[in-house]
């Protein structure tokens, strides 16, 4: 005779539609089908919730399926897996805020070039509507000595910490944290991940900041500019590179994908990330959407090849367009596809909201 298996906790986390990291659902399973140090993705049922509380069902049928993708260990709860999963209609076709699914197949269908990405995820943290630990009713001192700062003047340290610590735990690729130039704004950079997995880790990092936020009462700002005037906004810059930009010669193959990032830029900024247009104004280090430039070590531009990848001939370079609230399945597979010319897997801009500001960007380009 078999044991009998001692239950588990299986937390079920998808992406509900309206954005990539506030609208993170999630509900619990006991597991007891397998023990829990046995458990491999194949033994999380494919399972259902109801969409017309999530405002995605489709007509009477308001089942929406989940169908798990990738297992991670729990952050928060000691007998516990992490399921994230893709969001389906009852007829089998992806829910439309599923953006993962055509990207595992673009990532699938190409994944002999090992597309590889780093993405540096800027964000504020808020209490009550402002950013953390601002003094009442006014402003703090101006930017200078915040940025990577240590002293009194840096806010919100403990909660960046904890974040760090339970990506860590998730086993979730995430390569650093530090203070960034305005005061309760902070990063976490997600990568080096291969194809799919970065849009996955990113969620994930995002799903435990949700938590860590309804923990203490406060909220996670991914606002591109929440603060107007003379305060950095948050972009999302992705560093992202393929097998031949990697090997010997490959700084050829990145000056090819800058040069074909030029012919379709107006409409990959769109993939960018919604209000795009606040923080993309040509000051605060970044370069106007109306125009593609890359050059190497610079900050101004759309893109920059480091001064140690030029002299190295090989490696990566880095989008400096993407805002702090893209959608990193869509982002990703965008800026693939559209450096290596792969236009037919591209992502579709009609899949996107239209936004007022594309007409003015349209007209200056």
């Amino acid at each position: 005779t078999t044991m009998p298996v001692t239950p588990w906790v299986a937390e079920y986390v998808w992406v509900s539609g309206k954005n990539t990291y506030h609208d993170l659902r999630s509900k619990y399973k006991t597991m007891t089908n397998v023990a829990i140090e046995n458990a491999t993705l194949e033994d999380f049922p494919v399972w259902n919730f109801d969409g017309s509380s999530t405002n995605q069902h489709r007509g009477n049928n308001t089942e929406i399926i989940i169908k798990p993708v990738a297992v991670y260990p729990h952050p928060f709860l000691e007998n516990a897996k992490v399921v994230l999963s893709e969001c389906f209609y009852p007829d089998g076709t992806p829910e439309k805020g599923n953006t993962r699914h055509q990207a595992a197949e673009v990532f699938a269908k190409h994944k002999d070039d090992v597309p590889m990405f780093g993405l540096e995820q800027e964000y504020f943290i808020y209490k009550n509507g402002k950013p953390y630990m601002w003094p009442e009713g006014g402003f703090p001192i101006g930017q200078g000595d915040y940025y990577c700062g240590n002293g009194s003047q840096v806010c919100g340290r403990e909660l960046a910490l904890e974040h760090y610590q339970a990506c860590l735990v998730m086993g979730l690729k995430i390569s650093g944290v530090n203070a960034e130039v305005a005061p309760s704004q902070w990063e976490f950079q997600v990568g080096p991940c291969i194809g799919i997995e970065e849009g996955d880790h990113m969620i994930m990092a995002r799903w435990v900041f949700q938590r860590i936020a309804e923990k203490y009462g406060l909220e996670i700002n991914y606002d591109p500019k929440p603060i107007k005037g003379d305060w950095n906004g948050s972009g999302c810059h992705m560093n992202f590179s393929t097998k031949a930009m990697r090997e010997e010669g490959g700084i050829k193959a990145i000056k090819a994908a800058c040069e074909n990032l030029k012919k379709t830029f107006l409409d990959d900024v769109k993939f960018y990330g919604g209000d795009n247009n606040e923080r993309m104004t040509g000051a605060h280090e970044t370069s106007k959407l109306s125009e593609f430039t890359y050059g190497v070590g610079t900050r101004h531009t759309s893109c920059r090849i480091g001064n140690d990848v030029n002299a190295a001939g090989k490696g990566y370079f880095e989008d400096r367009r993407p805002a702090s609230n893209i959608d990193p399945y869509l982002a990703t597979t965008r800026l693939f596809t559209s450096s290596m010319g792969y236009t037919a897997d591209a992502p579709d801009v009609a899949q996107l909201e239209r936004q007022t500001w594309w007409a003015e960007l349209e007209r200056e380009a």
